[in-house]
């Protein structure tokens, strides 16, 4: 019988309130080679996509060509943008520290997020937060991003390493996008989402939903998901 073992975060949304800045960043670029990018449609359309998914959705939307290389200058140009205006905001989430270190007293903790390495890492030495996560899985390490399962099932055999007999049923994954919340789920694991950026309504396919991560009782969420 399973029962809670690790936990696995999403990054962007989650743990840093990075939506804002991504959109400002992914906006910006765009406009640059001539295409509009509303507020709306990101939230809608593009959030929980990594950045060659956002790029590559925006290029294929206004039938401009969607080369490799010509993707991989845009996704530079956007990270320059990101990472200085990282640099002027406070973006962690209120609670998340607390919440985080209490955590990983009980459990190994890990992050799967299509946010760069070097982003995510900056932002939790920042906070003081990196050394409470064993492992993190970025968009460097997969090939395909969410809503595929790829960065989950990397993260569990990571984490497999550290936790003998872990298994993927015992994993709680906690994010706040539908591609998230479908990824997870596609790999076999639980899933916690928070309506950080999207309403109770839009994230129902999560087994629980919160609205902070203040609010989460690990011991009462582990009753519920993992009954008997």
């Amino acid at each position: 019988m399973s029962t809670l073992q690790a936990l696995i975060f999403d990054f962007d949304g989650v743990i840093a309130n990075t939506e804002p800045l991504h959109f400002a960043g992914l906006r910006q670029t765009l406009r640059e080679i001539g295409i509009e990018l509303s507020e709306r449609e990101y939230y809608a359309d593009y959030l929980g996509y990594d950045d060659r998914g956002c790029f590559i959705a925006a290029l294929t939307a206004n039938h401009r060509p969607t080369d490799p290389a010509g993707i991989a200058q845009l996704m530079k140009r956007k990270a320059v943008a990101y990472l200085e205006s990282v640099k002027h905001h406070q973006v962690i989430f209120p609670g998340i520290p607390e919440f985080v270190r209490s955590a990983s007293r009980d459990y190994p903790l890990a992050i799967a997020s299509g946010a760069l390495r070097h982003e995510i890492e900056y932002i939790l030495e920042e906070a003081g937060l990196r050394k409470e996560f064993v492992h993190i899985t970025s968009a460097e390490d997969v090939t395909k991003g969410k809503p595929d399962p790829e960065p989950f099932l990397l993260t569990w055999k990571a984490l497999q390493r550290q936790t003998a007999g872990l298994t993927i049923p015992s994993c709680l994954v906690i994010e706040d996008s539908l591609p998230g919340i479908q990824g997870a789920k596609a790999a076999g694991m639980k899933v916690l989402a928070v309506t950080n950026t999207h309403t109770v309504q839009d994230l129902h396919e999560a087994h629980a939903v919160t609205h902070s991560l203040k609010e989460v009782s690990l011991e009462e969420l582990r009753t519920r998901l993992w009954p008997g």
